[in-house]
């Protein structure tokens, strides 16, 4: 069965086509064949555990298959670079797609602790791809051939949109600029998920509206209430209704709510996410951020990010 998966990095795209087989190690979900209807997640047999051997093999099952095209002694082709390049990857996509998706949706401590330890792994595999000479080489042979090598319509835009990725990436910079790109990489990559996970933190734990005076609730929703005084009972406070930033607390208030500084405060808290100077504060992070965006583009030749993404 093959199924697409797009895999979307800063300044990055990859179209994976994949087609799952069997593999060798039944204790890993990842590691055999999904026999579930559509061949979808086995959710109930993923544990945590099994995310990191998985990203493991699947960097080695990826490598492999570059070191393959780069020992093809034969004039490079679609068919012996490009197709098994695009090929590439299988495992990863796969193991990519399950767990950050449940890490955005239904984390824990424990993802998003292989989370930070993981994303520095991604950034390094995808530079020393992307920025494999060698590697380029052969794209950019096959590049140039492209419209005098008997390929349709389809596959000479494969093609131009590897070779583009590649160059976008770093693939025509010095050493010297490509270990640069690499370090700038790597520390975007760290910065972002940092920024998510503070996000997250400030979402869960910076913020509580105790109401105690059930006028305050009286243009909410049955719905509202309800669920606001199930939040107060778990947290301890029977008899009184809470809200919090979840979007099914807040947004339901903000919309029917008639207590303008109720609304306020609520509100005030959703924006200040990440502006609280405490542990969980996202100022600096966001000027890095913006600072290695404007250098990466630099150095790449671009005007600024938003060039550099537009593109």
């Amino acid at each position: 069965m093959k199924y697409v998966f797009f895999l979307l990095i800063p300044g990055m795209l990859f179209i994976y086509t994949c087609k799952q087989e069997a593999e060798t190690d039944p204790s890993n979900p990842f590691l055999s064949a999904w026999k579930t209807p559509f061949e979808t997640p086995p959710f109930d047999q993923i544990k945590n555990e099994h995310f990191l051997p998985a990203f493991t093999e699947g960097f080695n099952q990826q490598n492999n298959v570059i070191i393959a095209i780069l020992s093809n002694g034969e004039e490079a082709t679609f068919d012996n670079t490009i197709l098994p390049l695009d090929k590439s990857g299988d495992l990863l996509s796969k193991v990519k797609n399950v767990f950050f998706n449940l890490e955005s949706a239904n984390t824990d401590d424990e993802k998003q602790a292989i989370a930070r330890e993981i994303a520095p792994m991604l950034s390094a595999h995808n530079d020393d791809i992307t920025m494999n000479e060698e590697l380029f080489n052969r794209i950019n042979a096959v590049y140039e051939k492209r419209n005098s090598s008997g390929l349709d319509h389809s596959q000479v835009r494969v093609v131009e949109k590897y070779y583009e990725m590649f160059v976008r990436n770093g693939a025509n910079l010095s050493p010297e600029d490509k270990n640069k790109l690499r370090e700038m990489n790597e520390e975007l990559t760290g910065l972002s998920v940092k920024f998510g996970q503070n996000l997250l933190a400030e979402t869960n734990d910076s913020f509580r509206m105790v109401i105690e005076n059930k006028d305050d609730l009286a243009s909410l929703t049955d719905n509202a209430i309800t669920g606001a005084a199930e939040a107060a009972r778990e947290a301890g406070l029977d008899g009184k209704w809470l809200f919090t930033l979840h979007k099914p607390s807040w947004i339901p208030f903000l919309q029917f709510s008639d207590k303008r500084d109720l609304r306020e405060k609520i509100y005030r808290g959703w924006f200040m996410r990440g502006n609280n100077n405490n542990e969980y504060d996202n100022k600096y992070i966001l000027k890095r951020i913006a600072e290695l965006r404007a250098l990466r583009a630099a150095l790449l030749g671009y005007k600024d990010h938003a060039t550099y993404q537009i593109e």
